[in-house]
């Protein structure tokens, strides 16, 4: 006897039900059912159809809702590979790439209201046809019917990445367009809309209720064959998909950073597979596997002959800089002065919030630390008080003894936003604007900020990533300035150099192309800057490979993060395994975290991808069981 295997948005294992028999024929893998889970009724999805007995008495579905699959055949491939690949139950894999309004389809018939229009789309200089019309011809000359093949543009400037995606959208049905961020989905839907019309429609986070059933039912009727939006687009259920463009492919925003951790980027790929489709992968400034999967074959390159103006990148050695505020140069002052005097506006990059990094204690050497989590406490004046940057702990008002030695000799060390406002207003005497999570409570107060940049009276301004990631375009900007470049470069983390040069190179795309980019370093000779000037990302890249390669970090090996609340001699449980595991593995850790002292993390490394999952599975066996200590299994870490 056959049953169904279902599997419900929650974390949980698919589970077995039967069926009435006047309706056993009608039910399909991917429809959308209601079944008994535990003491009520869940809708879920039906994976497959089995004939396991099962070993206790089988409860029925109790409602089939349509008459057709919601998931086709390669998206429940795709469910079973996500599972697997990312060590989480199908059940929290499906919780986190649906939202909610999936499970909750109706016939609407209330209107959406777009608030998008083509205005917002000035900035966005269109290639000639001259210009685009080759790597167009050229990318349609390589591709094969009914064939999956993944390719990487490696693009000068995010107008050359949208209007590639514009062009080629031209000759394809079923288009699924992947944003890192919403105000660029924004950006894009109404271009798309003017080329396309009705086939076109949003699909992320930042719609109503209303509209993401709307837009659901339009897929689903294929009134809507071309869909933008951010990571749930990606699983968007479209009968059959012909291209997946993921654009800025290198950006973090891809990467869930909590269970499952899967990287929508990667899942494309994948889904291109399944569906024998088109993958088209666009950055200035690709993330390094991606290029090195180029470099290997999987994926097919293609970078444009394009002559294009960009913004000329000059670094400032503060070593021998004169620094007229702390952290501040003379000679970037004197640039961005002689900016604003010519009519201009001038954007600072900083990326630390607050007033100053930490309170130290000249006579002791102590520094302030958070009671929950023991991290340095950050000086924030507008509240008058030091600051958790991970858990909002305070004290306030701010110490005038040290509490270690009640010494008099306190010292705030670094600075973060609100001091950059402060020293800038004082070293130019122009109003500045500072766009930082503690300025913004919401999307509401951040669209606002970001709608007043163009007033007149807005010279300038200055920002953490926030910022620059949530910015589309500064073309009024003709500086961008970056006051501690060395934060980016000191990370410890491998993957520094790397993405810091993606968002340097990203800053300087938001400003004008006749402009200029300072940035303040104290390590002038490193090598990311001299590849930069040249804006030489290939060149980079390759350096960068032969480092990697040394020390065995990825493209050249696979890395697994597992993080855990420890316990009761947890410790020595995991030493145990350790020395029960493959030893093709190599386990760094237990270390603790950065941000709890009472979180431990093992990274696990190896270029066996076979070998790095089973030990993986080791921990996960181990702990499963055990309420008291909590494990997270991060298969391509993006974070360490």
């Amino acid at each position: 006897m056959n049953f169904f295997s279902v599997v419900f948005p929650q974390n949980i294992q698919p589970l077995l039900y039967n069926c009435r028999e006047d309706v056993f024929t009608l039910i399909k893998p991917g429809m959308l059912v209601t079944a008994p889970v535990k003491n009520s009724s869940k809708k879920g999805i039906v994976t497959e159809i089995v004939n396991t007995q099962p070993s206790d008495n089988i409860k029925y579905i109790e409602q089939i809702h349509g008459y057709e699959p919601l998931f086709s055949k390669n998206m429940l491939k795709l469910l079973k590979w996500m599972s697997e690949y990312y060590m989480a139950n199908q059940g929290t894999i499906l919780k986190n790439i649906l939202p909610k309004e999936f499970f909750e389809l109706s016939s609407s018939s209330r209107k959406s209201k777009n608030k998008s229009n083509i205005s917002e789309l000035e900035f966005h200089k269109k290639l000639t046809e001259s210009d685009i019309n080759p790597i167009v011809n050229s990318f349609f000359k390589s591709l094969k019917k009914e064939t999956y093949q993944s390719y990487l543009l490696h693009v000068h400037s995010k107008d050359i990445e949208y209007s590639f995606s514009l062009k080629i959208a031209e000759n394809f049905r079923n288009i699924i367009i992947l944003c890192p961020e919403i105000s660029i989905a924004e950006i894009l839907y109404p271009l798309f809309k003017k080329a396309f019309g009705e086939r076109v429609c949003q699909y992320h986070s930042g719609l109503s209720k209303i509209q993401k059933i709307l837009s659901i039912e339009k897929i689903l009727s294929g009134k809507c064959d071309i869909v933008i939006g951010t990571r749930h687009a990606a699983f968007t259920p479209l009968k059959k998909v012909s291209l997946i463009a993921v654009l800025h492919e290198h950006s973090s925003s891809y990467k869930l950073e909590k269970i499952p951790f899967y990287n929508v980027r990667d899942v494309a790929v994948m889904r291109g597979y399944y569906e024998k489709s088109v993958v088209l992968l666009s950055s200035i400034s690709p993330s390094i596997e991606s290029l090195h999967n180029c470099i290997s074959g999987k994926y097919k390159l293609i970078k444009p002959d394009i002559n294009i103006n960009r913004p000329k990148i000059k670094i400032v050695d503060t070593r021998f800089s004169h620094l007229i505020k702390p952290g501040i140069s003379k000679l970037v002052i004197e640039s961005a002065l002689n900016s604003i005097n010519m009519g201009n506006k001038v954007m600072f990059v900083i990326n630390k919030k607050g007033y100053a990094s930490i309170m130290h204690c000249n006579d002791c050497g102590y520094i302030q630390k958070c009671i929950n989590c023991g991290t340095p406490l950050t000086v924030d004046k507008k509240i008058h008080a030091l600051k958790c940057r991970y858990c909002n702990y305070s004290l306030s008002p701010l110490p005038e003894l040290c509490c270690r030695c009640n010494g008099f000799n306190l010292q705030l060390l670094g600075t973060g936003t609100q001091r950059i406002q402060e020293d800038l207003e004082s070293a130019t005497g122009f109003k500045t604007m500072r766009i930082d999570s503690d300025i913004v409570a919401g999307k509401k107060v951040l669209k606002s900020l970001l709608n007043s940049i163009s007033n007149d009276d807005v010279r300038l301004i200055v920002g953490t990533k926030l910022m620059t990631n949530k910015i589309i375009t500064l073309d009024e900007f003709t500086k961008a300035i970056i006051l501690n470049a060395d934060a980016f470069l000191n990370f410890p983390d491998f993957r520094a150099s790397e993405k810091a040069y993606q968002e340097f190179v990203s800053i300087a795309d938001k400003i004008s192309s006749d402009g200029e980019v300072l940035i303040q370093t104290q390590m002038p000779q490193n090598y990311l800057y001299k590849h930069l000037k040249k804006y030489d990302y290939i060149s980079f890249v390759k350096e960068e490979l032969k480092r990697r390669k040394e020390l065995n970090y990825p493209p050249f090996s696979k890395l697994i993060l597992i993080k855990f609340k420890p316990g009761n001699n947890i410790l020595d449980r995991i030493e145990d395994i350790i020395k029960n595991t493959n030893k093709n593995i190599q386990i760094l850790g237990p270390f603790k975290s950065t941000v709890k002292d009472n979180d431990f993390s093992l990274l696990l490394k190896s270029s066996d991808r076979k070998s790095l999952h089973e030990t993986a599975n080791i921990f996960l066996e181990a702990f499963k069981k055990d309420k008291k200590n909590k494990l997270l299994i991060n298969v391509d870490p993006l974070h360490i």
